[in-house]
């Protein structure tokens, strides 16, 4: 079987900030863009396109949207998907994975209310994922689960640009790409049996669409 094998995932990590601090930024924050004198970054702007990866010009939510649309694609099942994310992400590894997660989308706030604000140059912002299972990758069996997930990702200023420092989670791909990749992997094998695992797993996944 073409390995499907990507060192047990841990959870994500969920990173909680003091209520009253939190408070404190968010106000703070809030009357800066309200009085029109910004922050050291602009923190609550969201916009689109960059002039260079994590600019601190732009949104902090830019980031993490790049980087959860690639991971949706499958950049994280290519040989060379680490490079791609290296300009969003704080870490210099990507862990090896027994289980994708499924999904169907995800949603990235880029309203700065609905984000942690630690300060100007460190907030946390949490991303919404619908779920519809997993597969294990020592089985290639696909497990339904339709539910939610939401994932709060720690982004900071780092080298003068944002990079997302945690958590570093499993890879949440999209359906239609789990679906090319049984495909593929099942073109690509030779055992007959394992082709034949490959093409239940593919026909699993489209039940999920």
């Amino acid at each position: 079987m073409r390995s499907l094998h990507l060192a047990p995932a841990t959870s994500p990590a969920r990173l909680d900030v003091a209520g009253s601090s939190t408070r404190l930024a968010r106000c703070a924050v809030a009357l800066l863009v309200l009085l029109g004198a910004g922050t050291p970054v602009d923190i609550g702007r969201a916009q689109t396109g960059f002039t260079q990866s994590g600019s601190l010009k732009r949104s902090p939510a830019e980031v993490v949207k790049r980087y959860v649309r690639l991971d949706q694609k499958g950049a994280r099942l290519e040989a060379m998907g680490f490079d791609v994310l290296a300009p969003y992400i704080d870490w210099t590894e990507e862990p090896s994975w027994d289980h994708i997660v499924v999904i169907q989308d995800a949603d990235v706030p880029e309203d700065y209310r609905k984000w942690a604000i630690i300060d100007s140059l460190e907030v946390i912002i949490p991303v919404t994922f619908r779920v519809r299972g997993s597969v294990n990758l020592k089985t290639a069996i696909f497990v339904p689960e339709d539910k939610t997930e939401e994932v709060r990702f720690h982004v900071k200023a780092v080298r003068n640009s944002w990079r997302i420092v945690e958590p570093v989670i499993p890879p949440h791909i999209g359906v239609p790409r789990m679906v090319n990749f049984a495909r593929e992997a099942a073109l690509d094998e030779k055992d007959a049996a394992q082709r034949g695992t490959l093409a239940a797993l593919e026909g699993s996944l489209r039940k999920a669409k």
